[in-house]
């Protein structure tokens, strides 16, 4: 478990109405519900004020007619309100589930839709906790905080209003003196927010770095067991455990701190109103029934400003998660299509099908989306420098010219440049400087999509995911038939130990692949690639990590893979590698040495050295398991 995690940026501490403005407004579009939802909040502040009223009625009347007041329709005055109420609070709780669902589902699509459209780069600096808390715990968050504030909000400020108004009416004096605690309240309301809202960003912040925490701790847990390392991770989360732990009990304390003083100042006013009150009513200026309901509404004034209160510490706890949803959403791609690519493409357009760039998979398509050839006939790079965003130059002023057939093998030592060239090339990354041209056009004037869509990647861990191995090796061209998913197994040699499981290609992988072979799990993802039938082929150690049983399996399948192609292959195992038409020797983002398997063997130089080093350690490797046998 690294100790150092991807750090929040720093945001305004003060609550930011422009942030939650851009946040409602993503709930616009839910106006049948939003409606309602407003209509029933003012309906049940409406409700609340009126029982009041009808309690102020009830006992003014029983005062001045005794036996002969109107019980009948204060009964059904009181039966119809609470129907109303009943009403009101089922639409209510209706209209705020389904805002609340239907908010979390479009944000957390919309979210994931950018995750998606990012380049790798961003997710090199974040941790995948980290964007795992983003798309559940902050998405869930604000639909409810948006949903069942709004509901809070309304009902409140329209109660107050109300309650304001009953108070000035019954008694202006009586209700100014109650109103007069009011600017007490605001004044501690402002003092508390900057403090609620710091300290809930910490919690925040140290609950990302916890998420992040609990997922690589999965992730690497055959490693941890591997390096006993158990109690060192236990004490790096212990220390992560002790700061969310500090962060929360602080945010506690305010709160635990900010609502009495609210309900204090609640009594007081209540106080306020049966001291003079009960003078008035002494000396008959002001009715028994209108002292009990200006004590009701003194106390229940209090109430709504507390929910509010309430609600506006849960905003800025929440702010925090706003700010970084609204941030994810807000990403722009470093890499993308340029205007003049878009435009491009609309003018070559002659389908919706090309303006969304989908490509026929089952055969190379005439023209690409942008009404240029689709064939790659040739890659080049023309002096590629490229370095990471935290690191040194990996590599530097590199040349290389790659024609449609060519099988070009990358050897060398380990930080070499060889991943990053693969990378460049599959603009997972873009040059620093210098070009990489696709038939004498730089790659990024062509479309993204299209470009990346030629590509059949295959790494040294391949990825399989939940579903069966039919779904998997279809993963590589979602409209593959069942024969041609199986066809291309077959040319990979994946087909006979398919066959041999219980469910054949029905069978499901678990979770990452883990029921299937190392080797396994190679072979699905060779056919996936194969599926697609690209017109480059890239593979990073793929066969690195295999058993020689398999690598050989593998081998048979390469030659119909690569025909007519475009291949890059790099090798740990350089058996795997002497058909290769080219192989470059890679040294610090350079090319050492360069030519066929026999120029370099006669050359006697890096190549060399690797090469019979590497082979005399199988040949010895060879010689003790025969000796074991």
């Amino acid at each position: 478990m690294p100790a150092a995690f991807h750090q929040e940026d720093e945001f305004r501490a003060r609550l930011d109405a422009g942030l939650w403005w851009k946040i409602f407004r993503r709930a616009l579009h839910l106006k049948r519900y939003l409606v309602p939802l407003l209509i029933s909040a003012v309906g049940i502040a409406v409700c609340d004020a009126t029982y009041v009223q009808i309690t102020r009625w009830v006992i003014d009347g029983v005062a001045r007619d005794g036996a002969d007041a109107p019980f009948t329709l204060y009964i059904a005055a009181s039966f119809g309100l609470t129907l109303a109420f009943a009403v009101a609070v089922w639409v209510l709780i209706e209209t705020a589930g389904n805002i609340a669902h239907r908010l979390a589902h479009d944000i957390r699509r919309d979210c994931f839709d950018r995750l998606l459209s990012m380049e790798l780069a961003f997710f090199d600096t974040r941790p995948a906790g980290w964007l795992i808390a983003r798309l559940t715990a902050d998405c869930n968050r604000l639909a409810n905080v948006l949903a069942w504030g709004s509901l809070d909000f309304t009902w409140g400020l329209s109660y107050l209003v109300l309650v304001a108004i009953s108070l000035l009416l019954m008694n202006w004096r009586l209700g100014l003196l109650v109103l007069a605690v009011v600017p007490l309240l605001a004044l501690i309301s402002v003092y508390f927010q900057r403090k609620m809202l710091l300290s809930a960003r910490e919690v925040r912040r140290v609950n990302s770095q916890i998420t992040a925490a609990f997922n690589e701790s999965i992730q690497g847990v055959r490693t941890t067991k591997s390096l006993v390392r158990e109690q060192a991770n236990l004490a790096e989360f212990q220390h992560l455990s002790t700061g969310m732990f500090s962060a929360a009990v602080l945010n506690a304390r305010q709160n635990a701190l900010y609502f009495p003083l609210v309900t204090t100042l609640g009594t007081l006013g209540a106080g306020l109103a049966l001291w003079r009150g009960g003078y008035l009513v002494e000396n008959a200026e002001l009715s028994l029934g209108t002292l009990v309901a200006f004590i009701n509404f003194a106390i229940q004034f209090f109430h709504p400003i507390n929910q509010l209160a309430l609600k506006l510490a849960e905003l800025q706890s929440a702010q925090a998660a706003g700010e970084r949803v609204l941030g994810l959403l807000a990403a722009e791609p470093a890499i993308k299509d340029t205007p003049v690519v878009l435009a491009a493409v609309a003018h070559a357009s002659d389908s919706a099908a090309q303006s969304k760039f989908e490509i026929r998979k089952s055969k190379i398509s005439p023209l690409a989306p942008d009404g240029l050839p689709g064939a790659i006939d040739r890659i080049e790079f023309r002096a590629v420098s490229f370095r990471y965003a935290t690191g040194p130059t990996v590599l530097r002023d590199f040349h290389l010219r790659v024609q449609r057939g060519d099988t070009v093998a990358l050897v060398g030592a380990s930080g070499g440049g060889k991943s990053t060239l693969v990378s460049l090339l599959c603009r997972f990354y873009e040059p620093s400087s210098g070009q990489i041209l696709v038939n004498g056009r730089d790659y990024r004037e062509r479309p993204l999509t299209w470009y990346q869509s030629q590509f059949g990647v295959v790494l040294q861990t391949p990825h399989l995911f939940q579903g069966t191995i039919r779904d998997n090796i279809r993963y590589g061209r979602l409209d593959a038939t069942d024969a041609e998913v199986e066809a291309a197994a077959r040319l990979v040699n994946a087909d006979e130990f398919i066959r041999r499981l219980d469910h054949g290609y029905d069978t499901p992988v678990g979770e990452g692949g883990n029921r299937l072979s190392t080797g396994q799990r190679q072979l699905v993802s060779f056919a996936r690639a194969l599926l697609a039938n690209p017109q480059v082929f890239v593979m990073d150690e793929a066969t690195s990590s295999i058993d020689t049983e398999t690598e050989r399996l593998i081998q048979r399948g390469l030659e119909t893979m690569f025909a007519g192609r475009i291949a890059f292959v790099i090798a740990h195992r350089l058996s795997t590698i002497r058909r290769a038409s080219r192989i470059l020797v890679i040294d610090h983002g350079r090319i050492a040495e360069a030519g066929t398997h026999d120029e370099l063997l006669r050359q006697r130089g890096h190549y060399y050295q690797l090469y019979t080093g590497q082979f005399h350690h199988e040949r010895e490797a060879a010689v003790l398991a025969s000796a074991d046998r």
